[in-house]
């Protein structure tokens, strides 16, 4: 597992993840991992946690979505998750992913779920709960930037899950 953590203000968002990589108890690699990424012509970020190929995968697959829906992620993204839902071998993909443009942020699972917090604020993997807790504590900070919040956060889950390292991604988008 791992934890990727989107945290939002308006339209500025940013997305964190781990680079830790597991094979069931066995840590592979401490910091080589990417789960986060930009894609839609850099004005989207998506990031999985699950099984890196499943989660790969699903990041090809979404990307074609926006392809065909002229880079509307709320389309892409319910198409997605219909296809993961009803196709025999995308039922199989052991993964989550969170997804968010300007305008909005997305959790996406396999069972056809998606969602899209009333906070701005999304944890997901192993560690997940412990980042998003965090986040939404240093979110109440007047004036702390978006990706303090996000590294702060990220750091305790790191320290708290044995899944979650201290080698983390960052990336933004933001409406300046």
């Amino acid at each position: 597992m791992t934890t990727i953590l989107c945290v939002r203000r308006g339209a500025d968002v940013v997305m964190a993840g781990d680079g830790q990589a597991t094979l069931g108890e066995a840590v592979i690699f401490k910091s080589k991992s990417v789960k986060v990424r930009r894609i839609g012509n850099g004005k989207i970020i998506a990031g999985f946690a699950g099984a890196a190929a499943d989660g790969i995968t699903l990041i090809e697959r979404l990307e074609s979505k926006l392809e065909k829906h002229a880079n509307q992620l709320k389309r892409a993204a319910v198409e997605l998750a219909k296809d993961w839902r009803m196709d025999k071998y995308l039922r199989q993909l052991q993964a989550f992913m969170i997804v968010a443009d300007k305008d909005t942020s997305l959790v996406i699972s396999g069972i056809g779920e998606v969602m899209e917090p009333d906070d701005g604020i999304i944890g997901i993997g192993s560690g997940g709960n412990y980042a998003m807790a965090a986040a939404k504590a240093l979110y109440e900070v007047p004036d702390m930037p978006l990706e303090e919040i996000a590294s702060r956060a990220m750091k305790i889950a790191g320290d708290i899950d044995v899944y979650t390292n201290h080698n983390v991604i960052i990336e933004r988008i933001s409406n300046e």
